[in-house]
């Protein structure tokens, strides 16, 4: 199948098999590598992307059903040198630990901070549950989301 997908503000066609994931795609494809492949089975949000300013699991989506839509991935987050407010967030608050999980993390923060812009620590919890991460407890994580939050307050 052709599909277009505007991938970080940049339309790309493609010719897919119609179980091609989009993970695969963005991974094998574009060199995005950024898109963690974790479980493979939705469980550990590694693998998150924005598919029109919501958070999917790019190892549960098919590529063809992106067609037509907006895809984000980590590497469209920074402009230049300068990293995003969200990504600022997590080097300041030391959320960074292998950094595994990280971009999982950035990217359903982002969709977070756009639906809620002041979240309650119960709140970015509850949003962020579908986000795995093997070397922290949450904490710097949570703390991050919040300065997150404070950033993108500022800039704006």
């Amino acid at each position: 199948m052709r599909i277009e997908i505007t991938i970080n503000g940049r339309k790309r066609q493609f010719d897919v098999e119609p179980n091609k994931l989009l993970l695969n795609l963005l991974r094998d494809e574009l060199y995005l590598t950024g898109t963690k492949y974790g479980c493979g089975i939705g469980e550990c949000g590694a693998c998150t992307v924005l598919l029109d300013g919501a958070p999917v699991l790019a190892c549960l989506t098919l590529a063809v059903d992106a067609d037509g839509r907006r895809v984000d991935t980590i590497e469209g987050l920074a402009e230049g040198e300068k990293l995003d407010p969200v990504q600022e967030a997590f080097l300041e608050e030391g959320a960074v630990q292998c950094g595994f999980c990280t971009p999982g993390f950035i990217m359903t923060t982002k969709a977070l901070l756009a639906e809620n812009p002041d979240p309650s620590e119960e709140e970015i919890r509850e949003y962020l549950k579908g986000n795995l991460c093997r070397c922290t407890g949450y904490v710097n994580i949570v703390k991050a989301v919040k300065r997150a939050a404070e950033n993108l307050r500022r800039v704006k």
